[in-house]
């Protein structure tokens, strides 16, 4: 089969596009023929060796991947092969086929194309279960979303509004944030022509915000931390900008505020069955029409390196996919 492969850390241009050997799927896993994978941030940092893991030489990157199943271990029962799903994986998604553990997949909505189903997963699930889980956001508060046009972020607006906030998205251009605006964000800040501090205080009275959403880091952590509330939280989802922020620590203690991490990945595989409850929540939140990923644009298997550059360059809007 064909796949992407990374022999060595460093940018898009480096990957391969050559002929791949998969080895059989055990009890636990299942074997699908991918029909789409969506690019994530991660992506990017993981082929340049910059990532939390880095994945023994070569591998295949790509993790959020929909497609049709073609085998599965003697241990998988809620899925069957010819079933149409979509799943999550650490590595190997940007190829023709690939082995997941059973516990990552799930049924596609029939009314959820691949394209769509590949976009899912990741920005949704972090999303909900840093706003539900990590932030316990409430009705009525303000949530202050950055990198907003992003996959993620536009994710965190969705979710936002469902669960009855205030959103202010913060996004780099004018046309990033017209985007955050038709997925339902109240108000805006262009954090490249204001001053993202000052105009958090403006849009909430002074009173600051009661949920920062960070999944860029870098020279916005800090500004945004100093707009929090009293009792305000923190959620530390990813560094988009590409420097980890280093936080004075006494913010926390003045603003009396908690500092969140998010990693989704390790809550899916530390707790499978609460995400797998916050899986189906999603799933019914789509089927009633209030989330909307966005597909920024589709590209070949054999042009992934071309997506993932648009990434790094701060291009998308939404979500890039793959397309077998």
């Amino acid at each position: 089969m064909k796949a992407i492969q990374c022999q060595k850390y460093g940018p898009p241009s480096d990957l391969v596009y050559t002929d791949v050997v998969l080895k059989e799927p055990t009890e636990k896993e299942v074997l699908i023929s991918v029909k789409a994978t969506s690019l994530n941030f991660p992506d990017t940092l993981i082929i340049q060796g910059k990532y939390q893991f880095k994945p023994d030489l070569p591998f295949t990157p790509g993790s959020d991947i929909a497609g049709i199943v073609k085998e599965l271990g003697a241990k998988v029962k809620h899925l069957k092969a010819g079933d149409e799903v979509f799943g999550f994986t650490m590595t190997g998604g940007f190829a023709e086929e690939v082995i997941v553990p059973a516990k990552t997949v799930f049924p596609k909505p029939p009314n959820m194309d691949f394209p769509t189903a590949a976009s899912f997963l990741l920005a949704y699930g972090t999303s909900y279960h840093a706003l539900k889980d990590r932030a316990q956001l409430l009705e009525g508060e303000t949530l202050v979303v950055l990198g907003a046009s992003g996959g993620v972020g536009i994710a965190a607006i969705e979710i936002g509004k469902i669960l009855g906030a205030r959103v202010i998205a913060a996004a780099s251009s004018s046309d990033k944030l017209e985007v955050c605006k038709a997925h339902g964000a109240d108000e805006i800040i262009n954090y490249n022509s204001e001053d993202l501090k000052s105009r958090i205080k403006e849009l909430t009275d002074g009173k600051g915000a009661n949920v920062i959403y960070d999944p860029v880091g870098g020279n916005y952590a800090e500004p945004a931390l100093r707009a929090i509330a009293w009792k305000g939280r923190y959620l530390v989802v990813g560094f988009a900008a590409g420097e980890i922020p280093k936080i004075p620590l006494n913010l926390a203690l003045l603003k009396g505020c908690q500092i969140v991490g998010v990693f989704w990945g390790a809550f899916a595989a530390k707790d499978p069955m609460a995400n797998m409850t916050n899986s189906m929540e999603l799933m019914q939140y789509f089927e009633e029409g209030k989330l909307k990923p966005r597909i920024h644009a589709t590209y070949s298997l054999q042009d992934t390196p071309v997506a993932l550059q648009e990434m790094m360059d701060r291009k998308v809007k939404g979500k890039s996919v793959i397309v077998m």
